[in-house]
């Protein structure tokens, strides 16, 4: 697996990101589904990255710095047909430890409350995770889970 920054303008990765958006819109109702579009993560204060298995897609996550000194993980999704390889755990270990070498000092994320989220919140705390207040422009949402590290 290779995983590589991603300027979000190769096909698949597009798709990637619309299959996402479409699976949070049909879980979540739009007040609850606060995953991000392509021109969205196309911001300057977003990196992007791809896990790729030669010309395969496997999946992508991004960074969003919030300030100096915190960043917020968002647009974790894995391809259908590489659940349970690994593929999460890896960008997750690749964004942390870039977030590391940018000195930011925590990484926050907000996930589902709903069954469908569980794997990924089991994720999120085995990498140390911990359930915390809304952050940043987050309200208080039954169908959010907020999790924080400190770095």
């Amino acid at each position: 697996m290779e995983i590589r920054a991603d300027d979000l303008s190769g096909e698949k990765i597009v798709a990637l990101i619309q299959l996402h958006l479409n699976n949070m819109a049909s879980i979540s109702p739009p007040e609850s589904c606060h995953a991000l579009a392509v021109n969205s993560l196309r911001s300057p204060n977003i990196q992007v990255w791809s896990a790729w298995e030669g010309e395969d897609l496997m999946g992508c996550g991004a960074l969003m710095r919030l300030d100096a000194h915190h960043g917020e993980i968002k647009s974790m999704r894995t391809a259908e047909k590489h659940l349970k390889k690994g593929v999460g755990a890896a960008i997750l270990q690749h964004i942390i430890q870039v977030a590391q070498e940018q000195g930011l000092q925590r990484l926050s994320l907000e996930t589902g409350s709903q069954v469908e989220f569980i794997a990924a919140r089991k994720m999120y705390e085995k990498f140390g995770f911990v359930e915390c207040p809304p952050f940043g422009d987050y309200v208080i949402d039954p169908l959010s889970v907020f999790m924080t590290k400190a770095l």
